[in-house]
């Protein structure tokens, strides 16, 4: 199988590792300035006290990569638009392409709803250039439960986790199998997971890949931006008793805008947070981009989630405030 990863931070980083221990021999999409370092040091991947180096074959042209059959996207939201119209030369009628991004992604509502799937989600899918470039019928979702940053290009230092869940968008409820031990049914999801379980991470195939990225949604549309204003950590957000409430309203907004399409958050707001509280002084990957001067992701984390509701007519004041409080403080540090 000709794999190709595309971005090699911290997310796409690690899966590119993981696969060249494994002997995949996948190959890189990065930008100009990673091919220096990757050439003269290869991969580096920093997990526990244990530190890997891989060979890669890495391009910033991906007409040099060639056609592939799995295209692994782990780049940022906010560039996606962007790079998308330039993956052509990669991707065939056959190809199937992982989203392994943050927030909600363009092929959202096929197989949830599809006159909804007839309007491309604007604030991460302008004009649907994306899905022009990247059709939602050869998409297979992928939600990432792992923390892991970039000090350097070329070097990935993985913190903790290692879980990912996989499904394809058209086939929800079709009976796919947890991965905690069982063999996953049938369908294009399937291969990847065994496919990425041979490289030593722990996949597994999902029934509703839909309800998945809403969940990690759930959490990330809050804690993210809210990090990125304070600058504070997760476990001092968490412990401000104001700042939890806000968080658990906004979210209960953001359940009633999934119950709306058939998703059921399976717990409460509190039992979210104490989730959260067990990663302790953790840095969210938006607080990141903001020390490293990268734009965020806003979009795809709030402005997503409001757009949706405008759609569907739910009322979201808290989602609204937390939009325009973010969006004031990146755009004073122009990132956003």
């Amino acid at each position: 199988m000709r794999i190709a990863v595309v971005g090699l931070g911290a997310m796409g980083g690690y899966m590119a590792a993981r696969m060249l221990a494994a002997d995949l021999a996948p190959v890189a999409l990065v930008t100009r300035r990673h091919l220096a370092p990757l050439a003269a040091h290869g991969l580096r991947l920093v997990s526990g006290s244990v530190e890997t180096t891989h060979p890669i074959t890495a391009s910033d042209d991906a007409a040099a990569l060639g056609r592939q059959d799995l295209v692994v996207l782990a780049v940022k939201a906010t560039s996606l638009p962007a790079i998308a119209p330039t993956l052509a030369p990669m991707i065939g009628p056959d190809t199937l392409i992982v989203a392994a991004m943050n927030g909600v992604p363009w092929w959202y509502f096929h197989g949830l709803d599809e006159i909804q799937a007839r309007m491309p989600i604007a604030a991460v899918d302008p004009a649907g250039a994306i899905s022009a470039a990247l059709p939602p019928s050869q998409c297979i979702g992928c939600v990432l439960h792992l923390a892991a940053s970039m000090p350097e290009p070329g070097l990935i230092s993985h913190a903790f986790g290692n879980r990912f869940l996989l499904g394809d968008p058209l086939a929800r409820g079709a009976g796919g199998a947890d991965s905690a031990g069982g063999t996953p049914s049938a369908g294009r999801a399937g291969p990847i997971v065994e496919l990425f379980r041979r490289a030593g991470m722990d996949a597994g195939l999902s029934e509703d890949i839909h309800a998945e990225v809403w969940y990690k949604l759930w959490g990330n549309m809050t804690m993210n931006p809210l990090s990125a204003i304070t600058g504070a950590t997760m476990d001092v957000i968490l412990r401000d008793d104001d700042v939890r409430n806000f968080m658990s309203r906004a979210m209960l907004e953001a359940g009633e805008v999934s119950r709306r399409v058939g998703i059921t958050i399976p717990v409460s707001p509190e039992e979210r947070h104490k989730l959260a509280a067990q990663l302790g002084a953790f840095k969210t990957s938006m607080l990141q981009d903001v020390e490293a001067g990268r734009p965020i992701e806003l979009d795809a984390l709030v402005g997503t989630v409001i757009e949706i509701a405008d759609r569907l007519g739910v009322d979201v004041p808290h989602i609204r405030t937390l939009m325009g409080l973010a969006r004031l403080r990146a755009r004073q540090l122009g990132l956003y």
